[in-house]
Protein backbone atom coordinates (compact mmCIF):
# COMPACT_ATOMS: atom_id res chain seq x y z
CA UNK A 1 0.00 0.00 0.00
CA UNK A 2 1.82 3.09 -1.48
CA UNK A 3 0.72 6.57 0.13
CA UNK A 4 0.22 8.47 -3.07
CA UNK A 5 -2.84 5.74 -3.42
CA UNK A 6 -4.58 7.95 -1.08
CA UNK A 7 -6.30 10.74 -1.97
CA UNK A 8 -6.07 14.36 0.14
CA UNK A 9 -9.59 13.39 2.45
CA UNK A 10 -8.22 9.87 3.17
CA UNK A 11 -5.01 11.05 4.37
CA UNK A 12 -7.00 13.98 6.63
CA UNK A 13 -8.56 10.67 8.30
CA UNK A 14 -5.34 8.67 8.61
CA UNK A 15 -3.85 11.20 9.91
CA UNK A 16 -6.77 11.77 12.66
CA UNK A 17 -6.22 7.71 13.80
CA UNK A 18 -2.73 7.62 13.59
CA UNK A 19 -2.05 7.80 16.98
CA UNK A 20 -5.49 7.38 19.20
CA UNK A 21 -8.62 4.94 17.67
CA UNK A 22 -11.57 6.81 17.21
CA UNK A 23 -15.51 6.71 17.11
CA UNK A 24 -16.73 8.20 14.35
CA UNK A 25 -18.28 11.15 15.23
CA UNK A 26 -14.31 11.91 16.91
CA UNK A 27 -12.84 12.11 13.83
CA UNK A 28 -15.52 14.00 11.94
CA UNK A 29 -14.67 16.20 14.71
CA UNK A 30 -11.22 15.98 13.46
CA UNK A 31 -11.05 16.58 9.99
CA UNK A 32 -12.02 19.80 8.89
CA UNK A 33 -12.60 18.51 4.96
CA UNK A 34 -15.63 16.34 6.34
CA UNK A 35 -18.87 17.69 7.38
CA UNK A 36 -21.56 15.00 7.45
CA UNK A 37 -21.25 11.11 8.90
CA UNK A 38 -22.12 9.23 5.76
CA UNK A 39 -19.32 10.57 3.64
CA UNK A 40 -16.80 9.52 6.05
CA UNK A 41 -18.54 6.18 6.35
CA UNK A 42 -17.70 6.01 2.96
CA UNK A 43 -13.96 7.06 3.82
CA UNK A 44 -13.44 4.64 6.21
CA UNK A 45 -14.53 1.78 3.71
CA UNK A 46 -12.26 2.53 1.15
CA UNK A 47 -9.53 3.13 4.02
CA UNK A 48 -10.21 -0.63 4.88
CA UNK A 49 -10.28 -2.31 1.74
CA UNK A 50 -6.84 -0.31 1.17
CA UNK A 51 -5.82 -2.48 4.41
CA UNK A 52 -4.94 0.92 6.33
CA UNK A 53 -7.56 0.73 8.57
CA UNK A 54 -8.77 -1.30 11.47
CA UNK A 55 -11.72 -0.89 12.63
CA UNK A 56 -12.89 -2.74 16.46
CA UNK A 57 -15.66 -2.90 18.91
CA UNK A 58 -15.42 -2.11 22.56
CA UNK A 59 -17.75 -1.63 25.33
CA UNK A 60 -20.66 -1.66 22.28
CA UNK A 61 -18.38 1.51 20.20
CA UNK A 62 -17.21 1.17 17.40
CA UNK A 63 -13.25 2.33 17.16
CA UNK A 64 -11.31 3.10 14.20
CA UNK A 65 -6.79 3.60 13.91
CA UNK A 66 -4.27 3.30 11.49
CA UNK A 67 -2.34 0.30 10.76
Amino acid sequence: MKKQDLSAIEHSVLKAIQEKALTSFEILDKVENLDMILPLYSVLDNLNDKGVLKSYISNDIKYHIAQ
